[in-house]
């Protein structure tokens, strides 16, 4: 094994004696290894022809090339929420993958799911940290060893602790409340350190982390960077949760040792590119808008399981006279930290419907935009992929103003627990420094400074006019399972919540019941801008009076 790099070495220098070989954008010489990678793909499924089309032209040229994924595979579109993930299972089955980390959102469908997704898949994932209580024994394989010829590449898998908050939390905790399982959070890098070196003593020439935890705007302590400078031995870390863009960043391991980063980015924006070449790794991204083949086998499984569910997915339920948007004119996502027409009209849905006295859903669970024009049901399973159900709960004004706050503290970055607000208006100052504490599960636990929330007022449905919230009064407060039941997005405060209505209705059947019910099939002008219902304001410039001055503490 040790000596396996300088053979490498070896072979290289006398292909490269012989002469040099011709090359396009997506070959590689015939000695090296090719890894193509990618994250955070939530159902994309055409990239995955042109990753299967790039697999084979690179085959040509390369004699050892492979496929890998950081996890966000089976969630996140209508093909992916209509089969459970099994659709997406198949499409990987059909591309051939080396090895697959788990995301967070591989565990939306609950666990269950999750180990039948697992049986189906001619590649089993990997995930070094993810434990059942109180043996600690890990659900997966720490790692997979994957090799190409004389050179074995071991791929670890790591899943963000922060899995816990951002799925069903109750999936991983006993009748009693009590966790059942462990994403390691309070010993992640000891227990990753230890499928290292466990893979080094397995006779790994390279160490490969496909790691779920983001590198931005996600918790500092679980990001990539941390995983980087609290272990020693990894090669390359190939990342994903943040959907960062990254082709090349080089860091510096707890021996000093660098060690490359990359990030594809999401839905396929890029595939990314690891080469093993001289002893040596680089990675680059290529965009896959530019790469125009594609695989006739994945193109044929598309069309059929396009076919199975258009009738359900191209049933016209309305019309829209204008565009509902998750992003700006510029294509940038907002609707995980701005107001959005499309946020509007998803919390008008929940508190109508329902007739409560306030609707909220998170940005996070809004994934997709609907065009002006007619609408069909699979525009709304674009929108709402998740499954969750409608629920609404007595909550305090306490409760709700502390949901919010926990909904800005990350503001300008992205939030997926940013809450879209019906019935209910509020301003909040980014010039304060964000004072939500969160436990080590990144469950929220109290505000213990100055907040940016303020001049929080609650629509009377009497009066029809706008009134200060008060903080101990009791609220019918609309919005899913996700938040209400499963504390989602680190929504404590709805522990054990009053619950008043769980029908089992799912959101996207709301939105339709909604749009034709209520809107009378048309989204009309009313929603052709944000209704200002969240205003960023700076408070000093803007002093108002009454109920803030409840809210300091």
């Amino acid at each position: 094994m040790k000596n396996k790099k300088l053979l490498l070495i070896i072979m290289l220098a006398l292909v490269l004696a012989l002469g040099s070989f011709a090359s396009t954008t997506y070959a590689a010489d015939g000695s090296d290894i090719v890894i193509l990678y990618e994250n955070d793909v939530h159902c994309a499924v055409d990239g995955y022809s042109k990753l299967a089309a790039m697999k084979k032209e690179l085959s040509a040229t390369a004699d050892h090339v492979g496929v890998v994924s950081s996890g966000d595979f089976v969630q996140g579109g209508s093909l992916g929420s209509i089969s459970q993930g099994e659709y997406i299972v198949k499409l990987m089955n059909i591309v051939g993958y080396d090895a697959v980390a788990l995301g967070n959102h591989e565990f939306d469908y609950r666990i269950p799911r999750l180990m039948e997704l697992a049986d189906m898949m001619d590649t089993k994932p990997v995930c070094g940290n993810f434990k059942s209580m109180p043996d600690e024994k890990l659900v997966f394989k720490p790692y997979s060893m994957v090799s190409y010829g004389d050179t074995d590449i071991a791929y670890i898998g790591i899943t963000t602790p922060d899995t816990l908050t951002s799925t069903s939390i109750s999936q991983f905790m006993d009748e009693k409340g009590s966790y059942i399982y462990s994403f390691s959070g309070d010993d992640l890098f000891e227990t990753v350190q230890q499928s290292i070196d466990a893979a080094k003593a397995d006779g790994a020439d390279y160490i490969i982390a496909l790691s779920h935890l983001g590198t931005e705007f996600v918790p500092e302590q679980w990001s990539a960077q941390a995983l980087v400078k609290n272990t020693a031995g990894f090669d390359a870390v190939l990342d994903a949760h943040s959907h960062s863009v990254i082709e090349s960043m080089m860091l510096k391991d707890k021996n000093g040792d660098e060690v490359i980063i990359s990030s594809t980015g999401t839905k396929f924006a890029n595939i990314g590119k690891l080469t093993v070449s001289d002893g040596k790794i680089t990675t680059e991204l290529i965009k896959t808008e530019n790469y125009d083949k594609t695989d006739a086998a994945v193109d044929e499984y598309i069309a059929k399981i396009n076919e199975e569910y258009q009738k359900l997915g191209d049933r016209v339920i309305g019309t829209s006279k204008i565009d509902l948007i998750t992003v700006d004119k510029d294509g940038k996502r907002i609707i995980r930290h701005l107001e959005t027409n499309l946020g509007d009209l998803c919390a008008d849905a929940f508190r109508i419907v329902t007739d409560s006295d306030i609707g909220v859903v998170n940005g996070g669970g809004l994934r997709g935009d609907i065009a002006a024009g007619d609408i069909t049901f699979n525009d709304l399973l674009t929108v709402c992929p998740w499954n969750n159900t409608v629920c609404a709960a007595k909550a305090t004004g306490q409760q709700i103003i502390d949901l919010l706050e926990l909904g800005v503290m990350y503001y300008p970055g992205e939030n997926g627990g940013f809450q879209h607000v019906s019935g209910l208006t509020f301003k909040f100052d980014s010039s304060i420094p964000s004072s939500v504490k969160l436990d080590e599960n990144t469950l929220f636990v109290s505000v213990d400074g100055p907040r940016r929330v303020y001049d929080v007022k609650v629509l009377d449905k009497s009066s029809g006019e706008y009134k200060p919230i008060e903080l101990d009064r009791e609220y019918i407060l609309a919005s899913h399972n996700h938040l209400l039941v499963e504390q989602g997005s680190g929504a404590s405060m709805f522990k054990d919540a009053n619950l008043v209505l769980n029908n089992g209705m799912l959101d996207v059947e709301l939105l339709e019941q909604y749009i034709v019910e209520q809107l009378g099939g048309v989204v009309d002008e009313r929603y052709a801008q944000s209704q200002n219902r969240i205003v960023v304001a700076d408070r000093a410039a803007n002093p108002t009076t009454g109920v803030e001055l409840d809210l300091a503490a």
